[in-house]
């Protein structure tokens, strides 16, 4: 197994590699093209609801195309969106040469990819892309009894199944590298609180997945049984139960979420000090801030069930829970603000997303606990108001953190910098878009629209929101495609970015951009969380206030 080097080229990212970066490269470039199917998606879904009345596409092809949206979005594009990063940056960030396992990091992408494949190979036998009959069409969810033969009789559900599972069995040889890496493969004088916020994000990231991957893994294995072997896990009329199934979902599904916004606040927790010009505030709240959300996201699932009939006690438990876990996730808010406060702010596009991601989230909070209020959730479960909250999350929150992020450490990934016009086109329009889109899909929600649903009546008050969503899509589609272009144009032709471009205090900037496959010359040694600041300003280290 050929290890690539620097001089390999755009072929580099073709091979069979264990090198820690270029495997990182290569889940984002399969990313981005699941991106653009899944992209594909939310813009049909769009132009069927831009109109009321059943105007696009059959109601057989809309579920496929929602259900392929949601777990091609999920499952794939923001799981492998996230994890790259880290499998890039951490080894260099901590001072190792690699992975803990290179043939695991390998065999981890490899095992990813394939699961991605396989929800594309269930159009195969079908009339075409997004085809009834082809794809799944049970929800990304799969509620019990949409998954069982009398309604799914294809094989659609099976391929979702296999799916799932190859891509659990990837996320958790991830989760395992991960871990190991961080914990056994730290530079000389990196202690455990000398180490910067993202490896320690990205250690409590890793530890959720062996804990909620495997409900979902075992959830798959009973559907399978049902389906091929007459057992009745989910089968209501012969004693089994469909809430069993949620709760097996949910139990992986809301710790999912912060699974994928840990590396988010990861990215914020480097970014956000190096462009406001001052360290992190308040490092050891940080760290068990983090901790924190690690331990009460496994508590909280079941707030998307409070219309199933738990009874007073699990929905106060629930409720509780719910309300409970926005204190370490407002912690870290004030801390990001106060790191920003008083500081020399810097509006390169890296911060000018993070100050996106930090308005957005705030507000995602915010309907996140007003749905965490059981009568108030009863309202509105299942409308439209759940899907602007959820998208919230995930595009207001996460995206835009992904976004800061590839701008950020593009210079290094790559040798150049990305076009800054360019970027800001990209910021701008994504914004407006978003806003458009999210802000005014609440409202149709409070106006009572179901989600899910294929078509609506007109004179229900629904409408002119539907147009101005759908507008919002559409702009945000171009401010995607803008930055897809960017990507490409800057590799070729971007202003070479130089070691440190951004005047960077962790150790990847001590590296050449792009860094030579050992990473190191000679094994660094560390004195602080901010090494290169201490290299910078010998007069004032950062060891001093440590």
């Amino acid at each position: 197994m050929r290890l690539a080097g620097k001089d390999d080229g755009l072929i580099r990212y073709f091979r069979f590699t264990t090198d820690h970066k270029v495997v990182g490269i290569q889940y984002l470039v399969v990313t981005m093209i699941m991106l653009a199917f899944g992209g594909l998606g939310a813009m049909m879904i769009r132009t069927e609801l831009l109109f009321p009345g059943a105007w696009a596409f059959p109601k057989e092809t809309y579920n496929t195309i929602v259900t392929m949206h949601g777990m091609l979005m999920i499952l794939t594009v923001i799981s492998f969106f996230v994890g790259p990063f880290g499998n890039f940056v951490i080894p260099i960030m901590i001072g190792a040469r690699d992975m803990a396992f290179p043939r695991l990091n390998a065999f981890s992408f490899w095992v990813s990819f394939f699961g991605g494949l396989l929800l594309y190979f269930s159009y195969v036998g079908g009339s075409g892309l997004y085809a009834a009959g082809s794809a799944p069409d049970v929800g990304w969810f799969a509620y019990a009894p949409l998954t069982a033969k009398v309604f799914s009789p294809g094989h659609s559900t099976d391929y979702w199944t296999l799916a799932v599972l190859l891509s659990g069995i990837g996320s958790i040889g991830t989760a395992v590298n991960t871990v190991t890496t961080i914990l056994c493969m730290r530079c000389r004088g990196m202690k455990l609180t000398k180490m910067p916020l993202l490896p320690w994000l990205y250690l409590v990231m890793s530890s959720m997945v062996f804990i909620a991957v495997s409900p979902l893994t075992a959830a798959q294995i009973m559907l399978m049984l049902d389906r091929y072997l007459g057992s009745h896990f989910f089968d209501t009329q012969a004693g089994g139960s469909a809430v069993l199934w949620m709760h097996y979902f949910w139990i992986f599904g809301h710790p999912e979420v912060y699974i994928l916004v840990l590396p988010a606040f990861a990215f914020m927790n480097e970014i956000i000090p190096v462009f406001s010009r001052k360290a992190i505030f308040g490092y050891p709240a940080m760290v068990a801030a983090s901790v924190g959300i690690g331990f009460i996201s496994l508590g909280v699932w079941a707030h998307h069930m409070f219309a199933v009939g738990m009874g007073p006690a699990g929905n106060t438990f629930f409720v509780f829970a719910t309300m409970v876990i926005s204190v370490p996730t407002g912690i870290k808010i004030f801390n990001w603000l106060a790191t920003i406060w008083g500081g020399r702010i810097i509006f390169s596009i890296p911060m000018m997303f993070s100050i996106g991601f930090l308005f957005q989230f705030l507000i995602a909070g915010l309907t996140g606990i007003m749905l965490s209020a059981a009568p108030f959730d009863w309202q509105l479960t299942g409308s439209y108001f759940v899907v602007a909250h959820f998208h919230y999350v995930i595009v207001g929150g996460i995206i835009f953190s992904i976004f800061a992020a590839f701008y950020y450490w593009y210079p290094k990934a790559t040798g150049r910098m990305l076009n800054e016009r360019l970027g800001k086109w990209h910021f701008w329009l994504f914004v407006i878009g978003f806003h458009l889109t999210f802000d005014f899909m609440h409202i149709p929600g409070l106006l009572g629209m179901p989600r899910r649903i294929y078509t609506y009546e007109p004179g229900r008050g629904w409408e002119i929101w539907n147009i101005l969503v759908s507008i919002g899509a559409i702009v945000q589609a171009i401010a995607v495609i803008i930055f897809a272009w960017n990507l490409v144009w800057s590799y070729f032709k971007g202003k070479i970015a130089g070691q440190d471009p951004w005047d960077a205090w962790t150790l990847e900037w001590a590296t050449p951009s792009p860094p030579p496959v050992y990473n190191f010359a000679c094994d660094p040694m560390v004195n602080s969380r901010r090494p290169l600041w201490d290299l910078k300003h010998p007069e004032d280290p950062d060891s001093d206030y440590e």
